[in-house]
């Protein structure tokens, strides 16, 4: 059977049940005793392993079998949870990520058969941990028992009073009653086809009378891999048992004939015969029969849809391949630009009738309505990116012997599936960033009177068109000097020009190609590279990144990310004879400026504004474009901010807010950071998209 189209789901199943792997265990680690997580973690296993089996991806089916069987013990009481266990099942976790990798690249498991983990996981079954383990004698007697207690399943079917009616029907007909429990391969993908392929082989031949679970539960897959049934026919029974093996992927099917139990003549039948009494059973647990007309099996079924309780609402979730949203975001953005191009006809005719106005009226509103509605469907919780920031920690705090935590807030904050999917790596380095040069070592802290075990923290949170996500701690801080000192020994400013310098623009240094202070490499940090990629993915996604430090206190370091890249509402404004955008996100006011209000500082323009001096920027200087201001007219000076930071962007003209699709350029402007895109105006013109946190 051809499984590769699967392959998809499989890989975002697999992501999904490692993810939760991995947070199970480490609540299992602080929490040994704690039966829900146990259960949870052994289902995640058995998942793994008969989605794996499915693909066909052996290896994998191995390594997860054995976690599966150590998990048993551990569920079974005979196993205790151990630092030693959790840890080879994190390497199992480790190991299972490797085969989703390669399965992600070459749609094949590798060949690493991991040998080393599988024997661990053995020697731990075989041991009990710490010697608990039962004889390996006792272990299968009590297997081969619980097998025979799972082969009489049916024995446990509560029939009502028209089951057992047709029960006895069925006999003076001269059928045979006969009982089975089927067990479908836990390696099948459609269990619900199979099971519908035994129904369709015993009814060839008979009836089914009852089954557990129902019937419509089994057809509806709300059952694990086993289901009971009793039955009638006039054939053999062993004809019957035969066809059920016959059909494929079933693992095993056992049964016996049901013979008639004889009442005992002092016993009188009860006044009420209500359907939900429990069926009464004879010593040997066999099924008491009672009179009924046997329906026919599709009546059956449809008896079954009308008794059985109402669907458990599911998970109304779908995965959407993001290539299918970035053709929905363009056919959006096309239709945003035809709207506009409307709106400029409109405008240029003022003979236009008002049915034309109308209609333009109501496209806006659809327009909006649906940008929004796809900018929802783009919109997916920073979880499934910060989820597995806890387990790095927990493995940081062996690798530095160092004693943290990790507290993380937000994660339900929604971001642009294309910023999450970018956002994982600049938040690994700056956590790891924390672990390394952040916090003190444990005797360090016991003697600054700070508690033994470090603190990181991971907040996330919207504000405005913008979300914040902040990475702190509360470790030594960074030393402002000694930032200056490796700048200086770097030649990356003279010492005049260091001494001029902010301890915002020091702090800024960290974010330079190849500067670290880190006295030696280790396999955490030290070699250079973390922080400069962490400001360039960011600026790359529209965002900032700042730091702010208190020596001996601890660093905190804070990203600002837009909601969304596709869509914006901006201020178009003309410079000279060009028309430019700027997002409203990073718009904080707009001045009206007079030439008196402009002075120098340090041979740089600014104003003072309320009490905040800021400098100023001409647009026209930096884009090299002739200003079409009128000598002697007040600056339109559009305020903007990055961070805490505030500049003002000197404009000839302001057209006003509109709405507009950011387009991108590719690599036909790469030399120039300032321009962040380009937009189709109405009129078919292009203006190109300035980026406010590159002018700063």
């Amino acid at each position: 059977m051809d499984v590769s189209q699967y392959l998809e789901i499989f890989i975002d199943e697999t992501k999904e049940h490692l993810q939760s792997l991995n947070e199970q265990l480490l609540i299992l680690e602080n929490e040994p005793e704690n039966e829900d997580t146990i259960n949870e973690i052994f289902r995640a296993a058995h998942s793994l392993k008969g989605m794996a089996g499915t693909m066909g991806y052996k290896r994998m089916q191995r390594l997860t079998h054995d976690m599966e069987n150590v998990f048993s013990e551990v569920r079974n009481g005979k196993m205790k949870i151990t630092g030693n266990l959790i840890d080879v099942l994190f390497l199992s976790l480790d190991a299972l990520e490797g085969y989703l990798e390669c399965i992600q690249e070459t749609a094949d498991e590798g060949t690493n058969d991991n040998e080393p983990i599988i024997n661990e996981l053995n020697q731990i079954l075989e041991g009990g941990v710490g010697g608990g383990g039962e004889a390996p004698k006792a272990k299968e007697e009590e297997k081969k028992e619980e097998e025979n207690t799972a082969e009489k399943k049916w024995l446990s079917i509560s029939l009502n009073e028209n089951q057992k009616h047709a029960i006895e029907v069925a006999r003076e007909k001269g059928c045979q009653i006969f009982g089975m429990t089927v067990h479908i391969q836990e390696t099948c993908i459609l269990k619900a086809a199979r099971a519908f392929l035994v129904f369709q082989a015993i009814e060839a031949k008979g009836e089914i009378i009852a089954s557990t679970p129902t019937i419509q539960e089994v057809e509806d897959e709300r059952f694990e891999f086993d289901f009971s049934l009793i039955c009638s026919s006039t054939d053999n029974f062993d004809n019957v048992m035969k066809e059920v093996r016959n059909v494929s992927e079933i693992e095993s099917a056992l049964g016996e004939v049901i013979e008639p139990v004889k009442e005992e003549p002092a016993q009188e039948k009860p006044s009420s015969q209500s359907e939900e009494k429990p069926a009464a059973k004879s010593e040997d647990s066999k099924p008491k029969e009672v009179k009924a007309p046997a329906p026919a099996p599709q009546q059956k079924r449809a008896s079954g849809v009308q008794q059985k309780q109402a669907k458990p609402i599911v998970n109304r979730t779908v995965r959407v391949d993001i290539e299918k949203l970035d053709v929905l975001m363009n056919l959006v953005s096309e239709l945003i630009i035809a709207k506009n191009s409307l709106v400029a006809a409109s405008d240029s005719n003022r003979t236009a009738n008002a049915t034309v106005n109308e209609n333009i009226e109501y496209l806006e509103s659809v327009t909006t309505n649906l940008h929004e509605s796809v900018m929802k469907v783009r919109m997916v919780p920073i979880e499934s990116v910060v989820n597995k920031f806890p387990r790095m920690i927990r493995d940081l705090t062996k690798t530095l012997n160092k004693k943290m935590e990790l507290f993380m807030s937000g994660e339900e904050t929604e971001l642009d599936r294309t910023v999450v999917d970018e956002i994982g790596d600049p938040l690994m380095h700056l956590l790891r960033n924390s672990a390394d040069h952040g916090l003190e070592s444990n005797d360090v802290r016991i003697q600054r009177g700070k508690p033994e075990v470090g603190s990181i923290f991971l907040d996330a949170y919207q504000d405005g068109n913008n979300v914040i996500i902040e990475v702190r701690d509360d470790g030594n801080g960074i030393d402002i000097e000694k930032i200056k000192e490796k700048a200086l020994e770097r030649g990356t400013v003279s010492p005049e020009q260091a001494d001029m310098l902010t301890d915002k623009e020091i702090l800024d240094m960290l974010f330079l190609p190849s500067f670290s202070t880190a006295k030696q490499v280790t396999d955490v940090s030290g070699r250079g590279v973390g922080l400069d990629v962490v400001k360039s993915k960011i600026e790359a996604l529209g965002g900032d990144v700042q730091v702010k430090t208190k020596l001996g206190e601890g660093s905190t370091f804070t990203i600002r990310l837009p909601l969304t890249l596709a869509i914006i509402q901006a201020l178009m404004v003309v410079i000279g004879n060009e028309k430019y955008a700027i997002a409203l996100g990073s718009i904080e006011t707009i001045e009206d400026i007079t030439d008196q209000d402009v002075k120098l500082v340090g041979a740089k323009e600014v104003i003072n504004l309320r009490g905040n001096v800021i400098p100023l920027i001409r647009l026209n200087e930096i884009l090299d474009i002739e200003s079409s201001r009128v000598e002697g007219s007040n600056l339109i000076v559009i305020i903007v901010k990055k961070g805490d930071s505030l500049a003002g962007v000197v404009v000839d003209e302001l057209m006003g807010q509109q709405e507009i699709v950011i387009k991108s350029l590719g690599k036909y402007i790469n030399s120039d950071r300032m321009i962040s895109g380009a937009t189709i105006l109405g009129d078919g013109e292009v203006a190109l998209i300035l980026d406010a946190n590159a002018l700063f």
